[in-house]
């Protein structure tokens, strides 16, 4: 269950502790890595009237309270999941779509590398890569035996 140690930080700020807050951020825990548009549906199972711009108001709120994070994994709505949990980089099959976290110390020579080629320093945490999942992998034949036939 989520800490209730927001709803003190959300007060110490001004903002009101709303039900709509609660519900979203009660959202984001349960379906992790989820849409706005997921988030909406699973708080319209108790709160029939949250429109979308609620609930990305509120998300953008938390957001800047430190309490969720958001990535992108592809061209679509951004997903957000708790920010309690550890940072990780996103691994998105492309065939059953399963998001797969990965530390971010597997991706530490490729930031490594891009900072001292570049000077560029990279936010991990909202980055995805995209491929096929271990599975899918197994399920699709080796196409170099199918070829040589």
């Amino acid at each position: 269950m989520v800490s209730t140690d927001w709803q003190t930080d959300l007060r110490n700020r001004g903002y009101r502790l709303t039900p709509q807050r609660q519900l979203v951020l009660e959202a984001v825990e349960k379906l992790d890595h989820s849409t706005p548009e997921d988030i909406l549906t699973e708080v319209r199972r108790t709160a029939g009237g949250v429109n979308i711009s609620t609930v990305y108001r509120t998300l953008e709120l938390l957001e800047e309270l430190g309490l969720v994070s958001h990535t992108h994994l592809g061209h679509g709505a951004p997903t957000y999941h708790l920010a309690e949990r550890h940072d990780h980089l996103h691994l998105m099959c492309r065939d059953c779509e399963a998001v797969i976290e990965a530390d971010l110390e597997v991706a530490a020579p490729f930031a490594d590398e891009l900072r001292r080629r570049f000077g560029f320093e990279t936010d991990l945490r909202h980055f995805a890569i995209f491929g096929r999942c271990g599975d899918c992998s197994a399920a699709v034949p080796d196409r170099g035996s199918a070829d040589e036939s």
